[in-house]
């Protein structure tokens, strides 16, 4: 089993990489090129409990992004959240000061009680894998990195009143941009998506054809993205941005088409076909019916 090491704050994670004392208890911006890590990261499982925002250089370290081209390469942003596992794979980079990375480091308590703090889930893009990283254009690494500057100006002086709303409202307005060059990337590589939303859907067909409800139940998004090679939130905002429905809408549609064509097509009462289509218990396939087609499968049947 591999050893593991665990960051729960930001003074702890400046030691571990060789850094002075943060000039913020809850929030930090470092270089990639000033790390002198005091820990051999090699084969180690290090468990971040703060939020990460880090610029890989592509072709550096040893992290792997796919293998499909991307749209631009002046960096790439790989997003993490509290409570994730990584492993740095290969040797330690030898020319750091080579590397212009950084990372936006912040402590949950940084955003606890701001509007902010309720937002985050909307940010799905940390809970992304690391080949599914945001890809930058020249313009708009330029767009993130004037907003750190602002970020960094306001923790470097001395705090006032105003200084915590202005540093959370600054990283907000940085992730709403992230979300805007996600989107980007999603509209960029569309017919690669498209490809995609083809393989679900095959995906989703093979599971019934091979009747693997009877043994796993209902199709999980987590098990679809898998065999994809996806995240389960990346699946979903890719299907999202292509059809208008997540992954679980995708699911739920094409589960309650197959359960119309069994109502109509058979005399099994509406328990044995929730139980034929995957589900644990058939009430549960009564309600989702309904809440999907305005009405129950027994009425449906009697309709049609």
């Amino acid at each position: 089993m591999a050893a593991s090491y665990t960051i729960n704050s930001i003074s702890q994670a400046h030691q571990a990489v060789g850094l002075p004392p943060p000039k913020h208890p809850l929030v930090s911006l470092v270089k990639t090129a000033d790390f002198r890590p005091t820990i051999d990261f090699r084969g180690l499982k290090v468990v971040n409990n703060l939020y990460q925002i880090s610029l890989k250089q592509l072709g550096c370290g040893n992290l792997l992004y796919g293998k499909n081209s991307y749209d631009y390469e002046e960096g790439t942003l790989v997003f993490t959240s509290p409570g994730q596992v990584t492993v740095f794979e290969g040797a330690m980079p030898t020319n750091p000061e080579l590397d212009m990375g950084w990372t936006l480091a912040f402590h949950p308590d940084l955003i606890r009680t701001s509007g902010l703090a309720d937002k985050m889930s909307h940010y799905s893009f940390f809970n992304y894998e690391v080949n599914e990283a945001l890809h930058l254009s020249e313009q708009e690494l330029k767009t993130i990195e004037d907003i750190l500057d602002k970020v960094v100006t306001e923790y470097s002086q001395n705090l006032d009143k105003h200084s915590q709303n202005l540093i959370i409202s600054n990283i907000e307005l940085l992730l709403d941009y992230c979300t805007r060059f996600y989107d980007r990337q999603f509209y960029t590589r569309s017919n690669l998506n498209l490809d995609y939303v083809s393989k679900f859907e095959r995906l989703l067909t093979r599971y019934y054809d091979s009747k693997q409800e009877e043994i796993t139940g209902l199709p999980s998004v987590q098990y679809l993205a898998k065999e994809l090679g996806f995240s389960s939130n990346y699946l979903s905002d890719l299907l999202k941005k292509e059809t208008g429905k997540t992954a679980q809408e995708h699911i739920h549609f094409f589960v309650i088409e197959k359960a119309k064509n069994k109502l109509l097509s058979s005399n099994s009462s509406i328990s044995e076909i929730g139980y034929a289509l995957g589900f644990e218990y058939p009430q549960h396939f009564s309600n989702l019916f309904k809440l999907k087609t305005g009405c129950s499968p027994s009425e449906y049947r009697t309709l049609n």
